[in-house]
């Protein structure tokens, strides 16, 4: 990302074109069908103002992956024990709450299963790395593994509307899954 120091008007520019570049996914349903053009004048921005904080349309996509990967990823979310697994979940569940309608825009792409794919995968290695401490079954990552894939076509038919579920009843299950399975 170009911009390194971000002042209140950067912010807003970004968040102006991170917004529009959503919408486009939505519409276009591939990353590489929405233009740096046809983002600038939706959003009515220059091309410059745009270059001045991405150098392409890669990289908001990049910048909204970062910005959940952080999430995931946050040294304050170290994992101990199981209790710890579970408020993870409710974590992962609050992140997609608060950005519900752009994720709804952006996992209408296909471009996004390979980012999903980064995030189970690093959700799978924290809860793996934790239980590996504390249980014993030979089957351990084999289970994480059955889990987090479950949970991730779920999130999928949700926000591609295709799910009866509303996220809090997807946490309750995850929370029971995760009770039955360790």
């Amino acid at each position: 990302m170009k911009v390194q120091c971000l002042n209140s008007s950067s912010v807003k520019t970004r968040n102006l074109i991170k917004k529009t570049f959503a919408e486009l996914i939505n519409e276009k349903k591939q990353l590489n069908k929405v233009t740096v053009t046809e983002l600038v004048k939706r959003a009515n921005l220059t091309r410059s103002t745009f270059y001045t904080h991405y150098d392409n349309i890669y990289e908001v996509a990049q910048d909204y992956q970062l910005q959940t990967i952080e999430i995931l990823c946050s040294e304050n979310l170290k994992l101990y024990s199981k209790q710890d697994i579970k408020k993870y979940f409710e974590n992962i569940i609050q992140c997609l709450k608060e950005n519900e309608e752009t994720y709804k825009m952006l996992l209408s792409a296909d471009e996004t299963l390979l980012f999903l794919e980064q995030l189970k995968k690093i959700a799978t290695q924290k809860i793996y790395e934790t239980l590996k401490n504390i249980c014993t079954d030979k089957y351990l990552e084999l289970n994480v593994s059955f889990l987090m894939n479950g949970i991730l076509v779920e999130i999928i038919k949700y926000f591609r509307n295709e799910s009866e579920y509303s996220l809090d009843e997807l946490l309750d299950n995850m929370k029971k899954w995760f009770e039955k399975l360790f």
